[in-house]
């Protein structure tokens, strides 16, 4: 817990010969699990390495198939692990003042004394309280559309990113017939929410083999030219899939292809004069 880590300093793992040195802050720092940093509690020692810890901070280390010394990193073997008996009688026989009200304490007992000694309690009290940053004066996005992942067309299968959903609709729907809407191009700026695809197996392997994460570099521009409007023919085998946005630069009607953004020209896509 909390209140006790005011009781630890840097851990030493290693007693110096004759007993504890170097007065009462000294002791307890010798005398503290470097994980938790409180007194030890049931220690135990690695025998590979003799670091020592409390038995329950060590337990997670125990459950990997190889695990390591948290404070040395060296590998162990978790059947060497072995309770630190001259630890523990080291903690019985050493005192040291309680931070709060200065009463010599045994190790042993010195956590049971802290979680009910008033003066560490009021310490605890008058500590810094939290104060949380000030608000930020950025407009945070209210509704954000999901572009990541998607629901199945045919079944509702949730959740599934664009690779999933192809393989989805591969294994469980290859012979369905019913036409539906694409939910990648229907969650796209340019895509028609109620355009049904005649072959969606096939509209899915010939246009979503790449993500358009890749090609997209965001939304439609807030204003287009006058006369333009996102006016999208969804993408088939061997079309392009091509979007109406306005008049070129040069006052002719263009069609941008979908990995465009309006007015720039962006990896593979171009924007091409004319209407189709």
């Amino acid at each position: 817990m909390a209140m006790f880590r005011s009781l630890v300093g840097s851990a030493q793992q290693r007693q110096p010969p004759g007993g504890p040195a170097g007065g009462d802050s000294a002791l307890e720092a010798q005398y503290s699990c470097p994980i938790c940093l409180e007194v030890y509690h049931r220690p135990v020692a690695i025998g590979s390495c003799g670091h020592t810890f409390c038995g329950e901070c060590l337990q997670p280390c125990l459950q990997v198939p190889s695990p390591l010394c948290p404070l040395c990193r060296l590998p162990f073997d978790p059947k060497k692990v072995d309770k630190a008996a001259h630890v523990e009688k080291q903690l019985a026989s050493y005192k040291a003042p309680c931070r709060g009200c200065s009463k010599k304490v045994t190790l042993a007992k010195m956590r049971v004394h802290v979680s009910s000694c008033m003066k560490v309690q009021e310490q605890m009290a008058n500590c810094p309280k939290f104060v949380p940053v000030v608000p930020t004066s950025q407009p945070i996005p209210s509704a954000v559309p999901n572009r990541s992942t998607f629901a199945c067309p045919y079944c509702g299968a949730r959740n599934l990113d664009q690779q999933e959903l192809v393989k989805h609709c591969v294994d469980n729907h290859r012979s369905d017939p019913n036409r539906v809407v694409c939910p990648i191009c229907s969650a796209m700026p340019w895509g028609d929410p109620s355009y049904k695809s005649a072959n969606f197996l096939q509209h899915l392997l010939h246009r979503h083999k790449f993500s358009y994460d890749t090609f997209v570099v965001g939304d439609p521009p807030p204003a287009l030219p006058a006369g333009g409007g996102w006016v999208c023919r969804p993408a088939e085998a061997g079309d392009p899939g091509l979007c109406r946005v306005g008049l070129s630069p040069t006052g002719q009607p263009a069609l941008l292809t979908r990995g465009v953004l309006w007015g720039r020209r962006h990896r593979r896509g171009t924007v091409s004069p004319g209407l189709h």
